[in-house]
């Protein structure tokens, strides 16, 4: 089949595709990969076709006021939308919707007739087992996660009423207001696969005919890749370091927090890396600090002796993955949620909230995980279940369950 796997956001929400991409590719597939600019390198390096989406995902400083969150979340999806038609193309036999695209790609499909499958890095379906991914609230009980989850629905039917709109507009298709799409989506049991694991996030219960949890789909990694040698000279230089980063966020921060890191980690009495990000995160270079720029999680986690992260869904699950614990510092959208997940199994710390970061209260949650055991178990418990997954198997059955219907 010729598939077009839609992804936009930052890094994170990318990043996970190119190796679910090259995955249905080994398997016979051509596969095209249409995000944003930027990440076309990561799209050419998994061997995949990209195509561009025109939305600008450059970092625009955090928003964490969620009136001006959900203001920035429209103008950018209206923008995704007048270019998305154009990625499609003549051909495609079946879309593969991230959680951000589904609203712009229903529409699409739609007008196209070409088939569509879900592939989710966010469970985002209302269910009484946990509170809205988006909200960063606390569980208020069966009754009130669902009712808090309909309601983030909502919103996220307001946040991509325009793009819609204007979308359907260029489509020559008859207006239809965002959530008579998603709730006809929902009425035909739209199947949708969540990628992350069940260690994290298992299927609840209560949720509609369609969706699962499957397991993650990780990031591209050339077999030939190796750590940097002065990465390989710092971990082999004394005790296994903690990284210290905070992916996509924090723009423009970085010397402030990379002070902040370094006080924390040398009265914790721990070595550290730390990784720069978009937040520029640097400090004095001494024997007990490195900074460094991209380097695969899967290469240098295992190495770690704790990640202290922003709690992003695939940071998240790549600390997991390694067996490694972590101390969560939240700044938005979804992190508090996965933060959460990870404290609750026992593998991180409570979270320590990014706008109440300070070099004591980190200290204090690295002596914590590095000096208390049972962090190290919960996580190696939740890798063990994590390899026992495969989430881009669970797509192809999928796919070629699409096929055999076509």
């Amino acid at each position: 089949m010729k598939i077009l796997i839609a992804a936009a956001g930052s890094r994170g929400d990318v990043d996970p595709y190119t190796g679910l991409g090259a995955a249905l590719r080994a398997a016979g597939h051509e596969v095209a990969l249409a995000t944003t600019a930027p990440f076309a390198p990561l799209v050419h390096a998994a061997g995949l076709e990209f195509r561009p989406l025109p939305a600008d995902t450059r970092p625009r400083g955090d928003v964490t006021d969620r009136r001006e969150l959900m203001r920035t979340a429209s103008a950018f999806l209206t923008e995704l939308g007048q270019g998305f038609a154009d990625a499609v193309g003549a051909g495609t036999d079946l879309l593969l919707l991230s959680t951000t695209t589904a609203p712009l790609g229903w529409h699409l499909a739609e007008a196209t007739g070409t088939p569509s499958l879900g592939v989710y890095l966010q469970p985002t379906a209302p269910t009484g087992a946990f509170p809205p991914v988006v909200t960063g609230a606390r569980s208020l009980g069966r009754f009130g996660n669902r009712a808090a989850g309909r309601f983030a629905l909502r919103m996220a039917d307001r946040i991509s009423e325009r793009g819609a709109a204007r979308l359907r507009d260029r489509l020559a298709l008859p207006p239809l207001a965002a959530s008579a799409m998603r709730r006809r989506r929902e009425r035909e049991h739209w199947p949708v696969l969540h990628g992350c694991s069940t260690a994290l996030v298992p299927t609840p219960a209560d949720w509609r005919p369609g969706l699962e949890v499957v397991g993650n789909w990780w990031p591209h990694l050339d077999p030939a890749a190796r750590l940097p040698a002065d990465v390989e000279d710092f971990l082999g230089a004394g005790p296994a370091p903690v990284l210290v980063g905070f992916g996509s966020m924090a723009s423009g921060e970085g010397e402030r927090l990379g002070e902040l890191a370094v006080r924390a980690l040398r009265r914790a009495g721990l070595r550290g890396i730390l990784q720069s990000g978009s937040a520029g995160l640097a400090a004095d270079r001494g024997p007990d600090v490195l900074t460094v720029g991209d380097v695969p999680h899967a290469l240098l986690f295992p190495r770690l002796a704790a990640v202290v992260h922003h709690a992003g869904a695939g940071t998240s699950a790549a600390a997991l993955r390694a067996g490694v614990p972590a101390v969560p510092v939240p700044v938005a959208a979804d992190q508090p949620f996965w933060a959460r997940r990870l404290a609750a199994l026992g593998a991180a710390t409570a979270p320590v909230p990014f706008a109440s970061l300070t070099a004591e209260a980190l200290a204090t949650a690295l002596e914590r995980v590095a000096g208390e055991e049972a962090y190290t178990r919960a996580a190696r418990a939740a890798a063990r279940v994590i390899a026992a997954e495969d989430g881009a198997a669970r797509v192809l059955e999928a796919v070629e369950r699409a096929a055999r219907a076509r």
